[in-house]
């Protein structure tokens, strides 16, 4: 068939990363805004000048808050655009943001010398900033309305994972993507899958790249592509059209890497880049695990006594609970935790998974799971070096022996050092059965490829959410 050679003009349609980068940015100028009308009331309630004299030595607020605000926001998925694209519920996770980060200057406030910081500076900027990002979140289609087309999408591939990737992208980001059609065999043409519909083979792609402003092309995991295929994708390529395989927009959707839609390609689960001896992350997950581990270790100390005492009241047995777990490289560790089940719970059982109203969990260990009190003693596996602070939660070897047999790329979980909270934790109900422990898995290879500081502070602030939330099992 011919195409016009040629292409329509089309407006420009932003990708997902770019769209998230507009709406941090607007957030992040939001904020300085709110800190400079803060200082402006400050300054004015407290019969002082407002000049570059009053504000110089304050200039350290305008980048913590940015920090802290970017931080929350991200914990509390207010850059997912999903939810941007649902303005109540979009103000419903600003008010909720905004309370959360009053709480932490409140703590702040009350912790520090008398005087260092002012009473009600926080109000001001918890209403400034509110009203400023609520204004930039209404206007933003208006400000960039020459970007906020949907992405004109071709999806080519006709196996089980193009389901799969229309699953998510109708989840995820209904908004951001329109799914024009699929390319697929000849024979296949006018059939659907998830209600889209194939509408040609190899032949016809660039006719409905040119004729529907097509700028992404999506693979789904089918093995070859025939040369037919090929050389529109070619086409396509050179016009401008960016090419994305089915796994790497699913992780970047939700925040899961698709083991079973990656067949053998180890590159799309193993770690995006390697050690480098410029690489400042681990040492300084190093200084954050000593920090936070030794933080841990004091309150471990103070509560040990009570917490001792009332586990031995309610049922027989020790305060702790050992466990050979496996760690980095799956070299085995023997993990500490508060006991919170009957003595000798796993007797009749064997190893297997706890799962919610487990009888055997008593009436004190209930209250610690919801709490995560039960795990505290793992600061001392942090500071002996068996785990981090964040990574994917160290397994029993039993388990893994079983579902590295069962689930592909399991032990590639064991590349990095397990940790006392984790990105399938924050991300994923408590699982029981080897379905949950799969999906488990696509979260904490995404951790593994993505790990950072500020991923692993993201988790970190989930985790407190949880705790403060009591939504352990």
């Amino acid at each position: 068939m011919l195409f016009s050679p040629s292409p329509r003009r089309r407006r420009l349609q932003l990708r997902i990363s770019e769209r998230r980068l507009l709406l941090m940015f607007g957030d992040a100028i939001a904020v300085m805004l709110a800190v400079l009308i803060s200082l402006f009331i400050w300054a004015q309630v407290a019969d002082r000048t407002f000049d570059v004299e009053f504000v110089f030595p304050r200039i350290s607020w305008f980048f913590a808050l940015v920090v802290l605000w970017l931080l929350l926001a991200a914990a509390n998925d207010y850059y997912q655009l999903s939810l941007a694209a649902r303005r109540i519920a979009s103000f419903q996770r600003l008010g909720v943001i905004t309370v959360q980060l009053i709480f932490i200057y409140l703590i702040v406030f009350f912790l520090s010398s008398r005087d260092s910081l002012p009473r009600l500076f926080i109000i001001y900027y918890g209403i400034s900033s509110f009203l400023l990002i609520s204004v930039w979140r209404l206007v933003n289609p208006a400000l960039i309305g020459w970007a906020s087309e949907p992405r004109k999408v071709l999806i080519i591939g006709t196996d089980w994972s193009t389901e799969t990737i229309i699953g998510a992208v109708r989840e995820q980001a209904e908004t951001i993507y329109e799914i024009r059609g699929i390319i697929g065999q000849q024979e296949t043409v006018g059939q659907r899958i998830a209600s889209i519909p194939i509408i040609g083979d190899g032949g016809d792609l660039m006719n409905f790249v040119i004729r529907d402003g097509i700028t992404e092309i999506i693979f789904t995991s089918s093995p070859d592509l025939s040369d037919e295929i090929f050389r529109g994708v070619m086409e396509a390529y050179e016009r401008g059209v960016v090419l994305t395989p089915m796994p790497l927009l699913y992780e970047r959707l939700t925040g899961r890497v698709p083991v079973h839609h990656v067949k053998s390609n180890w590159a799309l689960v193993l770690p995006i880049s390697g050690d480098s001896l410029f690489d400042l992350y681990p040492v300084v997950g190093w200084l954050l695990d000593t920090i936070l581990a030794l933080i841990g270790l004091i309150a471990f100390i103070i509560t040990l006594p009570l917490i001792a005492l009332i586990i031995r009241l309610n049922s027989p047995g020790g305060t702790f609970y050992t466990q050979k777990r496996l760690g980095m490289n799956g070299k085995v560790f023997t993990i500490i935790k508060y006991r919170t089940m009957v003595k000798d719970a796993e007797v009749g059982t064997g190893a297997v998974f706890s799962e919610k109203g487990d009888m055997r969990v008593t009436n004190v260990g209930r209250i610690m799971r919801k709490t995560r009190l039960d795990e505290l003693p793992q600061v001392i596996n942090i500071l002996r070096g068996d785990m981090s602070v964040v990574g994917p939660r160290p397994e029993r070897p039993e388990h893994v022996v079983r579902l590295t047999e069962k689930i592909p790329f399991y032990r590639t979980r064991l590349v990095v050092r397990p940790g006392l909270t984790g990105w399938a934790q924050v991300k994923y109900a408590y699982g029981s059965t080897d379905e949950d422990a799969e999906v488990k898995l696509e979260y904490d290879l995404y951790y593994v490829r993505h790990r950072s500081l500020f991923l692993d502070l993201n988790i970190i602030v989930r985790t407190v959410g949880k705790v403060l939330r009591m939504s352990g099992v």
